[in-house]
């Protein structure tokens, strides 16, 4: 029988005009109706033009009309009301000559959520793609650390930032920016201000990915990004044990708040090979593959614990750069087709 699940389903495919994320995960649908195989939608803009309104409409359209039962469609657009300082949401802007921006998040710290990202950007790199690499982590930056980076940023004849490059990377971090040992003491709208900054004030094109690093938490720092950019998903980083996935949780249903869509999740630390060859479950194991499985969400796989990836962060080689050929690097190098494929 025809229900909201079967036509919100049938809208995912609908994507927004010079997006890559789709109408539904916009959060621009505000009402459906069913009445004996007619639907009437209500579709709410911020912006656009009236080209893409048109293009949305014919979208929608063609996608519900092969929905079976489907026999009418109506689509309405309405004005969103005034808000004095208008939707949290209203100053995103797509950066020209960037394909895609991904989160790396998980809400906790310590779940080497930086360790994946600066591998996955290597992998990504290696496969070919153009990648830029953003840490958002104001307080605690270790990306300089992790991809071996000490220089600062230039300026450009346009007053913007020119982000260094290592390892066929571009990269972006607060701690490009201070001493090495200072610390940053700054409240939260300074932290917006840093973030908003380092994404439109920088010349990142032209990219394929643009992967941001997040901090740990559903603060400031994740807010800010969500009003700037608007993303084409998140990537969630968990360990296997129970203390590392209720704090996860939050950061999925962060994301889902911010209609921001979940790419998948990948279980880091899965697990250890003794130099005998015994696999050791030091923090459990299945714990990400299964709370994917509750929530609904794509199980991209398990990164193990390897020596050389420790090494590797240490060092500002990755493990993939350093010892692409190895088991550690495949793990990462897996990881990137599959978020290539999922967005193209």
């Amino acid at each position: 029988m025809l229900n909201q699940e079967i036509i919100t389903n049938a809208l995912k495919s609908v994507k927004y005009p010079g997006y890559s994320r789709d109408i539904v995960s916009f959060g621009i649908i505000k009402n459906i109706a069913l009445q004996a195989g007619a639907v009437s939608l209500s579709l709410q803009l911020t912006g656009g033009s009236p080209a893409v309104a048109g293009q949305i409409k014919a979208d929608v359209e063609k996608a519900l009309r092969a929905v079976p039962e489907v026999e009418q469609v109506q689509v309405e657009f309405i004005t969103p009301a005034a808000t004095g300082g208008g939707s949290a949401w209203s100053h995103q802007t797509k950066l020209p000559g960037i394909n895609r921006v991904v989160a790396v998040a998980s809400g906790k710290g310590g779940v080497g959520k930086s360790t994946v990202s600066v591998n996955l950007a290597c992998a990504l790199q290696r496969l070919g793609m153009r990648v830029g690499l953003l840490d958002c982590d104001i307080y605690g930056p270790s990306i300089p650390l992790m991809m071996g980076v000490r220089e600062k940023p230039t300026v450009s004849a346009a007053e913007k930032l020119v982000p260094p490059v290592r390892h066929g990377v571009k990269l972006m971090s607060m701690g490009l920016l201070v001493d090495e040992d200072a610390p940053v003491i700054w409240r939260g709208p300074m932290i917006m201000k840093a973030i908003q900054q380092f994404i439109t004030e920088v010349e990142w094109a032209p990219l394929d990915f643009l992967l941001v690093d997040m901090p740990p938490g559903t603060g400031d720092a994740q807010l800010s990004l969500c009003q700037t950019v608007p993303l084409d998903g998140g990537l969630i980083v968990t360990t296997p044990q129970e203390a590392s996935l209720g704090v996860v949780r939050k950061g999925i249903a962060m994301f889902e708040k911010v209609n921001v869509p979940i790419i998948g999740m990948v279980e880091n630390m899965s697990y250890f090979v003794t130099p005998g060859g015994e696999r050791v479950e030091i923090f459990g194991h299945g714990g990400g593959r299964a709370e994917a499985e509750r929530r609904n969400i794509p199980f991209l796989g398990e990164i193990p614990l390897f020596t050389e990836i420790r090494v590797g962060g240490d060092t500002g080689i990755p493990v993939v750069v350093g010892q692409p050929e190895g088991a550690a690097a495949g793990a990462f190098l897996t990881l990137g087709r599959l978020l290539r494929e999922k967005l193209g």
